[in-house]
């Protein structure tokens, strides 16, 4: 770590970002992207060991990890996910060097192998020194954005490479058209298959605009100290906003006055006694019929791709609860290695290697475009505290 970082509090960061300021408009001379993910289990062996990477810290005894362990072991012990990286990181490369950018990926996971740590020593032996930073995950939060930034300090820390090489991340791009385009793509679609069942009625369609929930303290402290983002932070507002803006353009193609949708949350993992966000998406979905709904379009904005959450929470239990309530119901994709993704990734690298002024990126809601480096404060763990974290100002 440079003098000048440990200054500002900004760890390993290049020296465009290493005053922390909320937008780097300084082209910076990357050469080389990291591609962080959160990992998953490749075999029976795996689940338990993963699952006990997720949870460290906690105290969280194997047998109540056995409780999450069955949906993996449902699929044979194997997550998707990474897989799914390998998809993105290919397609990545492709894009990148359909652009003639010069910018090899190297992948890392915090949670299985390959590791982060992995990725960055690979990335240091064969010559790169520069390297930005795209998280699998698009919102802001402890667990979706703070706690990739905390890992990679960590990483640079266990392979002794702080000082050695600098690590600055993208922006998050929940509002990035390249994230949001595929998912009105996919809703489109779904409304159109529903709309048979339904004696082409839009108005009895519900869109369910689905997402990871998070303990309600952590959601209240996701985004920057300085800016009031209503219940549930800047994580529901994010979600909120997106939403919003994929049920209006979607409604538009359709030629239909409007979607109603709502936002959903699935996934909780924390004990009775802790508030989570909430509506569950299971409970909502049993509410519906009551309110004249016939169908629904169970629409994942909160993920980019179909790993276990989506393929366990929403493909198996939610889809069941909407035949348990009597509704039609399709699952509409996540952005995957959908190409206006993958091209938007490319955008967002392009925005910081050439410095790309802020009135010249996109960004589909009032909240964007999000800052590239974290501010202070930004998405405290508060069972935890706050740790050194790449890619943002101290704290």
């Amino acid at each position: 770590m440079s003098e000048h970082a440990t200054a500002t509090g900004v760890l390993g960061a290049s020296p465009a970002a290493a005053d922390g300021p909320e937008h780097v408009t300084a082209p910076v001379a990357y050469d080389a992207i990291l591609l962080a993910g959160f990992g998953g289990p490749e075999g029976q062996d795996d689940v338990i060991p993963f699952l006990r990477n997720v949870t460290r810290g906690r105290g969280i005894p194997d047998e109540r990890l056995e409780e999450v362990a069955h949906h993996y072991r449902h699929f044979g012990g194997v997550s998707p996910i990474n897989d799914q990286n390998r998809e993105l990181k290919a397609a990545l490369d492709a894009a990148l060097a359909a652009r003639s950018i010069d910018l090899p990926v190297y992948w890392g996971n915090r949670n299985w192998d390959p590791y982060l740590a992995d990725a960055l020593q690979a990335a240091y032996d064969d010559g790169h020194r520069t390297l930005l930073t795209i998280a699998t995950s698009a919102y802001s939060s402890f667990s979706s954005c703070r706690q990739y930034r905390e890992d990679i300090a960590i990483a640079l820390e266990k392979t002794g490479l702080s000082g050695d090489v600098t690590v600055d991340k993208v922006r998050q791009y929940f509002d990035h058209p390249g994230f949001v385009e595929p998912f009105v793509e996919g809703v489109v679609a779904g409304v159109r298959e529903l709309l048979p069942q339904v004696d082409g009625d839009a108005s009895a369609i519900r869109l369910l605009f689905a997402t990871h929930s998070i303990p309600t303290t952590d959601a209240e402290r996701s985004g920057p100290r300085d800016r009031s983002f209503g219940e549930g932070g800047a994580y529901a507002a994010q979600h909120l906003a997106v939403s919003e803006i994929v049920a209006t353009e979607a409604a538009r193609i359709l030629g239909v006055d409007r979607l109603g949708w709502d936002l959903v949350y699935q996934s909780r993992s924390g004990p009775p006694t802790q508030a989570w966000l909430e509506p569950d998406v299971n409970d909502r979905i049993a509410e519906l019929p009551a309110e004249g709904v016939r169908a629904v379009a169970i629409v994942p904005v909160g993920f980019l791709s179909d790993h276990m959450e989506v393929l366990w929470d929403l493909d198996t239990e939610a889809l069941e609860s909407a035949r348990e309530a009597g509704l039609a119901a399709v699952r509409t994709p996540t952005p995957g290695s959908h190409q206006r993704f993958v091209e938007g990734l490319v955008d967002l690298v392009l925005e910081r290697r050439d410095g790309i002024p802020v009135a010249e990126r996109p960004a589909l809601t009032d909240l964007g475009p999000w800052f590239d480096v974290c501010r202070p404060g930004c998405c405290e763990n508060i069972r935890a505290g706050f740790k050194p974290a790449a890619a943002g100002v101290a704290p």
